[in-house]
């Protein structure tokens, strides 16, 4: 069969499915939405108006949980949300318990993992890994292949650069001390985080702050001060011009 689409959904007028699209029970579909080639939506996600899907994406994918998988809870979370007006590239995966905003981007091969939340106007560049459990504001920019790990947080009209790197466990696997200090970053509203960097694990970049690339945080960066290097150090202050307040691209 070239599609499967459950009686049980509900969909909105002017759909336009591709090949061996699969639709399951409980999914609601809002008005003029488009679905590639072999997408699938899983059972109970809500699908906004105005949405564009990709081939081979999967949205409401159930997580899998390994026998010594540390941050994945036992339970299944609730059926993914897709705000109106989203754009999801080709081959992305959105878990069960994800919820996108309005005016979304998601490009081609990232990933959003469960009980993730993104804001309005967010854009998730190209291969981007969104771990469980994080926050994701509003016209926030996560470049290519950028990743934030579980238990993050990253505030409203953030920037972070291609191949970022964020981290969890100070630890690294090792003892179950470790259990008890899982925490991810926190990027405070319009941080900045420049190409090739790396957050330790549970630091906090103020709002405004800016960490230059290729840097490595130790340390919680204060609002709008600009750190450089490996460890990362205080180099100056965030030049007015560049401050958020001061940029008249605000939606």
């Amino acid at each position: 069969m070239e599609r499967v689409v459950s009686d049980q959904a509900k969909i909105g007028v002017n759909l336009k499915m591709g090949y061996f699209v699969i639709i399951e029970e409980n999914v609601e579909i809002g008005d003029n939405v488009i679905l590639g080639h072999n997408v699938v939506i899983r059972k109970g996600c809500r699908i906004g108006s105005n949405v564009a899907i990709g081939d081979n994406a999967v949205i409401g994918k159930l997580p899998m949980k390994a026998a010594r998988s540390a941050t994945t809870e036992d339970i299944t979370p609730p059926p993914s949300i897709i705000g109106d007006d989203c754009t999801i590239g080709t081959g992305v995966i959105i878990y069960s318990g994800a919820t996108l905003g309005q005016k979304v981007l998601v490009a081609d091969l990232a990933t959003i993992r469960e009980n993730v939340t993104i804001g309005e106007l967010t854009i998730v560049g190209r291969g981007v890994s969104i771990e469980n459990q994080c926050s994701i504001g509003k016209c926030v920019k996560l470049e290519t292949n950028s990743y934030i790990t579980a238990y993050s947080e990253v505030g409203d009209y953030c920037f972070i650069s291609p191949c970022v790197a964020t981290s969890n466990d100070n630890f690294m696997g090792r003892s179950e001390e470790r259990f008890k200090h899982f925490k991810g970053v926190t990027i405070k509203k319009g941080g900045r985080i420049g190409v090739n960097s790396t957050i330790l694990p549970g630091k906090v970049i103020g709002e405004d702050a800016m960490v230059g690339a290729g840097s490595l945080v130790t340390k919680d960066v204060e609002p709008g001060k600009v750190v450089i290097g490996a460890p990362a150090r205080v180099k100056r202050e965030v030049p007015e011009n560049q401050k958020l307040n001061n940029q008249n691209w605000q939606p």
